[in-house]
């Protein structure tokens, strides 16, 4: 372990090669927030691109090679925190995997591999930063108003992994309580970020400028607003609040329809 008298926070972010990922560690570096930044070998966007930005910000950060699927990997991935900082304070769960299938096309391998990453790769992400928290910390999950609000057709699985989020943090806010951890969940709405944006899985561009004429604030967000009120929840400024969905949507979900 690294020997530091560095006070600085560190968190450790997965999912972190783009969109809110991304954008959260660039919020923390303004914030005096060090960063792992984790990034899957097979995501098309350079997360080098996401640690200049950290760097450009006047932050500190290095990039860790992290496939959630696999619990030995998230173990490396919250150990090198320890072994560059000596600390871990922060872990937020941002890894996510998104695909397109009908129930008659929804076989048990799409749905497991789907599950792995944006339902059970949150507990592995949690399971390892947790046993590596000295202290009090904080845990972020970020689930969706598709499944966490809202049904969503040939999402099924999606859907389900995103309301099982939910539960999950409410049990390990419960019990990581007594250590001072505390456990909260971030629900984006429509959000401009490269999953809202493929056509084949999601909206794609013209679905999402669509979407934004629903929303109350005319719409839809951008990631650094998300990622602004996820380093609020980990912040001192939230130290009494844990077990909880945020929803940051625009106003979305509390339109009455007409």
């Amino acid at each position: 372990m690294a020997e530091s008298h560095d006070d600085r926070p560190v968190a450790v972010i997965t999912g972190a090669a783009s969109g809110i990922g991304a954008a959260l560690a660039v919020s923390y570096a303004r914030a005096g927030v060090r960063t792992v930044l984790g990034t899957f070998p097979g995501d098309p966007h350079d997360p080098e691109l996401t640690a200049r930005a950290v760097a450009d910000a006047g932050g500190v950060c290095v990039v860790q090679e992290l496939d959630v699927r696999s619990s030995a990997q998230t173990d490396v991935f919250a150990q090198r925190a320890l072994d560059e900082w000596g600390r871990l304070d922060i872990a937020v769960a941002g890894a996510g995997i998104l695909r397109r299938a009908a129930l008659a096309d929804l076989d048990d391998d799409t749905w497991d591999d789907l599950l792995q990453v944006d339902l059970t790769g949150v507990l592995r992400t949690f399971r390892s930063a947790a046993a590596r928290m000295a202290g009090p910390g904080t845990l972020v999950a970020v689930s969706s108003i598709a499944g966490g609000v809202y049904g969503w057709g040939e999402h099924a699985h999606y859907g389900a992994a995103k309301a099982g989020v939910f539960g999950l943090v409410r049990s390990l806010a419960v019990e990581l309580a007594p250590r001072g951890i505390r456990v909260n969940t971030l629900v984006p709405g429509y959000v401009v970020t490269p999953q809202s944006l493929d056509p084949v899985n999601s909206l794609g561009p013209e679905g999402l400028e669509r979407a934004g004429l629903g929303i109350p604030l005319g719409r839809a967000g951008r990631p650094e607003e998300i990622a602004d009120v996820i380093r609020f929840l980990t912040s001192p400024q939230a130290s009494y609040l844990t077990g909880q969905e945020i929803v940051v949507d625009g106003g979305l979900t509390i339109r009455m329809p007409t």
